[in-house]
């Protein structure tokens, strides 16, 4: 019995690639970590490995980048993003995985930007400050879902490709 199968390995290698580009120089908030973590749902069998790989993936490239106080925010939206991913399991189609990305980039939007109002000192502890908090937001989400759905859908995609070129041919 063989611990990766050819399947298996090409995820992992998908998932590491969309790893490291997170060390790449790139714009505030446009990075592959949500798009990582829907495909990881959606295309590992292993549920634990489908949490596992996309969190140790982001642990070793932030033992590059470095950690800050607001990390295990993060961590907790990349749980919920592999979650969003468990929904497309045997009902992919690039339009459900398309959804899936937006709404991943959502919930992340609403989860960490919650997080600052709650932790930070610049906004009111109001209904107000917690708006004022999203609205100043609103620039960065729009580079956190292109880049997750440029990345997700494009992760599915050379999977795609790679799987019936090579891992049906098997």
């Amino acid at each position: 019995m063989k611990f990766l199968d050819l399947r298996t390995s090409s995820i992992f290698i998908l998932i590491a690639i969309l790893a490291f580009s997170r060390l790449i120089p790139h714009p505030p908030n446009f990075t592959p970590l949500l798009g990582m973590a829907v495909f990881a749902g959606a295309m590992l069998d292993k549920k634990l490995l489908a949490f596992i790989i996309p969190l140790a993936a982001m642990f070793l490239s932030d033992l590059v980048l470095g950690f800050h106080s607001s990390i295990s925010i993060i961590y907790f939206a990349i749980i919920l993003n592999v979650s969003i991913g468990f929904l497309l399991v045997s009902k992919f189609t690039y339009l459900r995985g398309f959804v899936a990305l937006f709404a991943g980039a959502f919930i992340f939007f609403i989860v960490t930007n919650f997080a600052v109002w709650l932790g930070s000192s610049m906004y009111s502890q109001d209904i107000n400050g917690l708006i004022s908090c999203y609205i100043m937001a609103l620039p960065f989400f729009l580079n956190t879902l292109l880049s997750t759905v440029m990345y997700g859908l494009g992760a599915f995609y050379l999977f795609d490709l790679f799987e019936n070129k090579f891992i049906k041919s098997v």
